[in-house]
């Protein structure tokens, strides 16, 4: 049965791309091939049509975001997070079954790609959302996201910052303790990548910073004017304000590319 849907989703996004239908099912190997083409159509520019109902897509992603393989669970990643970015509206109506996913791809135990796009992913789904509806997930994203900013793949630290920023502008109060607790453990792990080998990933970690300076309790201690700062001119420097004439904030233009 699970075969049969998994072959009429193939051959129904072929001729929704105007390419031909897929090899019968009775080849085993040509079959499997098919399915993983379908992930990548997916993960590309799938245009969600009348053809193909949301439901049927989402409920392929969310069986492959939990199977056994390391890289279907990575495409379903990908997938959902070409449905958040091209259909946000009807993804609202999914909207906690997708978040559960995530965190779920967020703690996966051995691949760090799924962990990575499920990050990436996650920027997207907040910055459609305003960080609202996520309920108790935000404390397990928090978490779980804080152990990703030293993470030795630059890509991971790079999306991990940037959804730590969003994080900080999404917290509110429900949430603001909570936060604060979590900056104050951070703070020397911002401080360190700010001058991250990687220069991207440094000045997402800045944009982070910025957004998490107001849950600081001694801001004079963390001031980007500061004694401490002042005395040494390369962290100055690399604290210097965003430009006045900057129309988005810096957190937001960072969730827009959710980077390397």
């Amino acid at each position: 049965m699970t075969i049969l849907f998994f072959s009429s989703m193939d051959q129904t996004q072929r001729r929704m791309l105007g390419q031909p239908s897929a090899i019968p099912a009775s080849q085993p190997t040509k079959k499997r091939t098919s399915i993983i083409s379908f992930f990548s159509k997916v993960s590309g520019r799938l245009r969600f049509q009348k053809r193909e109902p949301l439901k049927n897509v989402f409920c392929l992603l969310a069986e492959r975001a939990r199977d056994p393989s390391a890289k279907k669970r990575h495409m379903a990643m990908r997938g959902l997070g070409t449905m958040a970015r091209e259909a946000p509206d009807k993804v609202r109506k999914y909207k906690k079954a997708v978040l559960a996913l995530l965190v779920h791809g967020l703690y996966d135990p051995v691949s760090s790609e799924v962990i990575h796009e499920s990050v990436k992913t996650l920027t997207i789904v907040l910055g459609k959302s305003q960080g609202k509806g996520l309920g108790s997930l935000f404390v397990d994203i928090t978490l779980q996201t804080r152990t990703l900013l030293d993470d030795e793949h630059d890509g991971v630290r790079y999306s991990a910052f940037v959804l730590f920023g969003q994080l900080a502008a999404f917290a509110g109060r429900k949430w603001k303790k909570f936060f604060s607790r979590q900056v104050k453990q951070t703070q020397d792990c911002l401080l360190i990548h700010l001058q991250d080998r990687n220069p991207q990933v440094a000045k997402a970690c800045k944009a982070a910073f910025r957004a998490c300076s107001p849950y600081l309790k001694h801001q004079k201690e963390f001031s980007f004017q500061s004694e401490e700062d002042e005395r040494n001119p390369k962290l100055c420097r690399q604290l210097d304000p965003v430009p006045s004439d900057a129309e988005e904030s810096v957190v937001e233009r960072f969730a827009l590319n959710p980077g390397p």
